[in-house]
């Protein structure tokens, strides 16, 4: 499986640990399969680091967009892993990309409502190599040096824009 990685700098051996412990996935080392949604959150002078994964004899955990996929994500942001897994694959949550976190996760939604916010939007997919066995059967392929993102930037703005109008709307139909 080949990955991406945006970073500003060479990343040829990956630490499972450095990562934040409260990401979607848990703490592990973050890529994507998708190139141009790596693309479009690199900043400038940054390096697109490109991988080959085997999963062959790791603990792979897969998700889509649904209740399980949430209730990992929910448990996650409260430094809650419930998964033991070498990878997990899935998508990643949109209130990561675009900041409605809070209203997510506030309690005053039900989970039904709240997983209908990460919902709205394009879905991009996530890979996150979380034990030292996984990131061992990571290999660094090569990288590429990003100059200017202002193309990247300007797709992530409307993205973003057409994504708050779409949240806006969904917001107006629940009770709060």
């Amino acid at each position: 499986m080949k990955l991406f990685h945006a970073s500003s700098e060479l990343i040829k051996q990956p630490d499972v640990f450095h990562g934040r412990k409260n990401a979607d996935f848990g703490q592990g080392f973050y890529l994507s399969p998708d190139r141009d949604f790596v693309n479009k959150w690199a900043g400038e002078n940054f390096y697109i680091n490109e991988y080959k994964l085997d999963l062959e004899g790791l603990k792979v955990v897969e998700f889509e967009r649904n209740q399980d996929w949430f209730e990992y994500i929910f448990n996650n942001r409260r430094r809650k892993d419930t998964i033991e897994a070498d990878v997990v694959i899935g998508p990643v949550a949109n209130d990561t990309l675009y900041d409605s976190l809070g209203i997510i996760t506030s309690g005053y939604l039900s989970n039904e409502e709240a997983l209908s916010l990460l919902m709205i939007g394009p879905e991009y997919r996530q890979v996150a190599i979380k034990t030292i066995k996984g990131i061992k059967q990571l290999h660094w392929l090569d990288a590429m040096k990003i100059i200017d993102v202002t193309k990247e930037k300007e797709l992530l703005r409307q993205e973003e824009e057409q994504y708050n109008e779409d949240f806006a709307k969904a917001m107006e139909k629940f009770d709060v």
